[in-house]
């Protein structure tokens, strides 16, 4: 998959994104200080992207602002796939009622714009990363659970899931241990892309002045200001542009790329059960 250039650069952008996001600002760079005598400078030897509109240095808010971005899309996409995986599942498995009533809360769930869902949740949970996390997430939720219900549907009459349940597999067994083992690869692809989306939806919240709270460095918090002093700094909204669509592109690459190479090469994988003969 990484012998293309695409995806190869994109692995090659998003390693050292994680690795400074993890470590945070270099020491010296103090994202939340102020210099007020110094704001809304150029690039300089001190301050490689310039400051902002209070003198704080824009490179150490932008790698603190990857901190956010990529904590607050993986918790989403995780929570996403923590419910809506086993919400696919269990619809597409027993089908009947519990089919129709999930199904239709996923429908609903589709039914409403994701940034207009997020923002309602928001309105609700109130204004946190936390609250940010868990209105992206709920937008993914939908994607997981199409995805684990359609693949359970498409295994469900295989002869290894047949033979399983013929030896007396329990309903959990069947479904976790042999019909999620061999429906990983989907739900994996969508993680990665799902990323992209979540980077996206983060945000967009963010630019609207939602979600993050203010004192916490965000890429499109720092857009909205920079956009707000475009003629005093032109280079302020810069980085944090660059990076933002550099991050959103990187994912949704590799995630696409990972599709590919995964799609065809599926082998039937059957776990044992503990309680078959």
């Amino acid at each position: 998959m990484f012998s293309r250039p695409a995806p190869a650069l994109s692995l090659a952008y998003l390693l050292p994104l994680t690795a400074a996001a993890l470590l945070a600002a270099p020491p010296g760079l103090d994202p939340l200080a102020q210099h007020l005598a110094r704001m809304l400078e150029g690039p300089s030897r001190d301050h490689p992207f310039g400051t902002d509109e209070l003198g704080r240095d824009i490179l150490a808010r932008a790698i603190w602002g990857a901190r956010t971005s990529l904590t607050t899309a993986a918790g989403a996409v995780s929570l996403a796939a923590a419910i809506g995986v086993p919400m696919g599942l269990v619809a597409g498995f027993f089908g009947g009622w519990r089919d129709a009533v999930l199904m239709r809360v996923v429908d609903l769930l589709l039914a409403q714009p994701g940034i207009m869902l997020a923002l309602a949740l928001i309105a609700v949970l109130g204004r946190s990363q936390a609250a940010a996390l868990v209105a992206v997430g709920l937008t993914g939720l939908p994607t997981f659970a199409r995805v684990a219900r359609a693949q359970l549907l498409s295994l469900r009459r295989r002869d290894f899931v047949t033979a399983v349940e013929a030896f007396g597999a329990t309903p959990g067994d069947t479904l976790f241990r042999t019909v999620l083992a061999n429906a990983l690869n989907p739900i994996l692809t969508q993680m990665v892309v799902l990323s992209s989306v979540a980077i996206l939806h983060e945000g967009a919240l963010a630019f609207l002045g939602v979600g993050i709270p203010p004192v916490t460095p965000s890429w499109s918090k720092m857009l909205r200001r920079g956009k707000e002093y475009f003629h005093e700094s032109p280079t302020y909204a810069v980085l944090p542009g660059v990076v933002l669509t550099l991050t959103i592109l990187a994912f949704d690459t590799i995630g696409r790329a990972l599709s590919a190479v995964l799609e065809g090469h599926e082998r039937p994988l059957v776990r044992p059960a503990a309680n078959l003969p």
